[in-house]
C-alpha cells in the first residue's frame, strides 16, 4: 500500500474528496461494494477501498442544482456550506460512477447505459451532465448518509480531507472496476472483509478498516443508516508518531482520543489507534 510519510514534514493543506460506501442486503446480511486500487497509484496502490476521489473545479458549477436533489441537511457546527455540501456529493456520485460503474440517480438504469456513460465520461468530462438532461434525470443527493470525515495526515504528501458517505445500491446496477484507476472489485460483507485483512491477504488503510468495523454487526442496510444517522462528523486526523517497544520502534497513527493525539475526545468508537505491523496497519 503506497503511503509517502515524512514526521518532519510541515503538512499541506488537504483537498477536498469524498466516497461512497454502497450497500446492499442479502441473504446474509448487507454487502458493500470495494474496488482494489492501481498498485501503481502514487496513493494507497494496491489498497481495497471504497469509490470516490478529489472535488473537482466542474462539480461547484452551479447548474449541479438543477441536476441532483438537495443533499441531506448537515448535522454537525462545522459543515460545509450548502454550495460546498452539494459539490461534494456530485463528486462522490460522479467518482463513484468513474470507478465502480455506479450511478446513484432519482431513476433505475441499466448496467449496459452506465458502462456507456462511463466510457463517454472518460473523454467528455461534461457527458455526465449532457446523459442526465437528455433522460430528464437527477442525481439523488439525498439518499446519501454522511457519516464520517477523514483528514490524511500531515506527515504524508499527499493529503484530502474526506467525506464518507453511505447509499443504497441502485436497482439493476451490478458495479465493475475501471482497468485504470480500480483493477479489482466486488460485494462482500464488512466482517469478511476485516477477516481476510487479519489474515494478510489484502492490504485496508485505517479510514477503510474503521468503516468496516462500525459497519460489521448490521444485519440489513437499514441498520447501517441507522449507525450513519448517529455517527460524529467531526474532522479525524491521525497523528503520525513512533511507538516505542523495549529497544525498537515502529510507526504509528492515533487517533482523537488517543493519549498521543492533541484532541482527547474520541471521534469514532473503537480502538484509538493504528500501528504499522509488517507492511498493515492494524488496529490497538
Amino acid at each position: 500500500m503506497t503511503l509517502d510519510f515524512d514526521p518532519t514534514r510541515a503538512g499541506s493543506t488537504p483537498k477536498d474528496a469524498a466516497t461512497i460506501v454502497v450497500a446492499k442486503d442479502t441473504t446474509d446480511g448487507p454487502r458493500i461494494f470495494c474496488v482494489e486500487r492501481n498498485k501503481k497509484s502514487r496513493f494507497l496502490g494496491g489498497a481495497i477501498v471504497f469509490p470516490g476521489g478529489k472535488l473537482d473545479p466542474a462539480d461547484r458549477d452551479p447548474s449541479w442544482a438543477l441536476l441532483s436533489t438537495p443533499p441531506r441537511a448537515a448535522r454537525d457546527d462545522v459543515a460545509p456550506n450548502d454550495e460546498t455540501l452539494r459539490a461534494l456529493v456530485v463528486a462522490a456520485v460522479r467518482e463513484t460512477l468513474e470507478e465502480a460503474a455506479l450511478l446513484i440517480s432519482t431513476s433505475e438504469i441499466v448496467d449496459a447505459e452506465v458502462l456507456a456513460l462511463r466510457t463517454s465520461l472518460a473523454h467528455d468530462p461534461s457527458t455526465l451532465a449532457s446523459f442526465l438532461q437528455k433522460r430528464k434525470l437527477v442525481l439523488d443527493g439525498a439518499s446519501l448518509h454522511p457519516f464520517a470525515r477523514w483528514v490524511t495526515p500531515s506527515a504524508e504528501s499527499r493529503r484530502y480531507d474526506t467525506r464518507f458517505f453511505l447509499a443504497r445500491a441502485p436497482n439493476g446496477q451490478s458495479g465493475a472496476h475501471d482497468m485504470h484507476e480500480t483493477m479489482a472489485s466486488f460485494w462482500a460483507r464488512p466482517s469478511e472483509l476485516l477477516l481476510r485483512f487479519d489474515r494478510g491477504e489484502v492490504q485496508i488503510a485505517p479510514p477503510t478498516h474503521r468503516t468496516l468495523e462500525t459497519f460489521a454487526t448490521a444485519k440489513d442496510v437499514d441498520e447501517m443508516f441507522a449507525i450513519a444517522d448517529h455517527a460524529c462528523l467531526l474532522p479525524i486526523c491521525p497523528t503520525l508518531f513512533q511507538l516505542r517497544e523495549g529497544e525498537s520502534s515502529t510507526l504509528a497513527l492515533a487517533l482523537p482520543g488517543d493519549p498521543e493525539h492533541e484532541i482527547k475526545e474520541a471521534r469514532v468508537q473503537g480502538r484509538s489507534r493504528y500501528v504499522l505491523r509488517g507492511e498493515h496497519w492494524r488496529a490497538e
